[in-house]
């Protein structure tokens, strides 16, 4: 599998130099380059990189600020960084949102080796722990308790076809009822952890073992259509998708 890898350098000849080494590794799938962060930001929108070589000192966005963006952005998977920069004065920066490497300009072949060694490192950890997960998704069966306004309820976490946050409260949608908790969704989530549960949009989480059918909608992005009685449709976000289709196997 390749990485897909996006350069994001405002200096020409360090962006070509950039672009020279990866074309000669076999495994590596170049994206489009950006030359400013606010730009970064809108092509990690629009392709969804594995990986951004990420200069320090970009015009608009700064290359950590830009950094923390997509990291808040990239709610599933975030990508892994290595920072490149003509200055050593970064380094604790960059590593405090725990970048793969740092870089230095005028790029060392040897060196270059060294950071791409780190990062096929780093992505073969981050596939095998999807493959532990994905494991853990189907063998648990304990049961939960959850608030419902003035009580608390055991739940059984197949039970919930999805869950939603409405005004104040998270709604928790069973077969026949809604349960209105106090939680957070991210409680919710991280109660559930170890089980078929996936986040298909910042709103939504939902049951992986009650998706009937997952339908195109526009902008890469897609719906779920659910096996209830009402057929619900739970929008997927574009970078949602390619990870819900990467848990199916596909």
């Amino acid at each position: 599998m390749k990485m897909h890898i996006m350069i994001a350098e405002d200096e020409q000849l360090a962006r070509e130099e950039l672009v020279y080494l990866l074309e000669r590794e076999k495994d590596v799938k170049l994206l489009p380059s950006a030359e400013t962060g606010d730009q970064l930001v809108e092509l990690y929108k629009e392709h969804d990189p594995d990986v951004i070589f990420l200069d320090v000192h970009m015009p608009g966005i700064r290359g950590v600020a830009a950094a923390k963006k997509i990291m808040e952005l990239a709610y599933i998977k975030p990508p892994l960084f290595i920072f490149t920069t003509a200055y050593d004065d970064y380094a604790v920066e960059a590593f405090e949102i725990e970048a793969v490497d740092y870089m230095l300009k005028p790029y060392d072949t040897a060196r270059f080796q060294t950071a791409m060694h780190r990062l096929r490192k780093r992505m073969q950890q981050s596939v095998s722990s999807k493959g532990m997960d994905a494991n853990q998704h189907m063998a648990s069966s304990a049961k939960l308790l959850v608030d419902d306004e003035d009580r608390t309820i055991v739940l059984s976490p197949d039970a919930i076809y999805y869950a939603v946050p409405h005004k104040r409260m998270l709604e928790i949608h069973t077969e026949d009822r809604i349960i209105y908790s106090k939680m957070t969704l991210q409680e919710l989530e991280k109660k559930l952890q170890g089980h078929a549960f996936f986040r298909t949009h910042r709103s939504y989480l939902v049951n992986l073992n009650h998706i009937q059918e997952i339908t195109p909608w526009f902008n890469g992005a897609s719906n779920i259509t659910l096996k209830d009685e009402k057929q619900t449709k739970i929008p997927v976000s574009r970078t949602a998708r390619k990870h819900l289709f990467d848990l199916f196997g596909s």
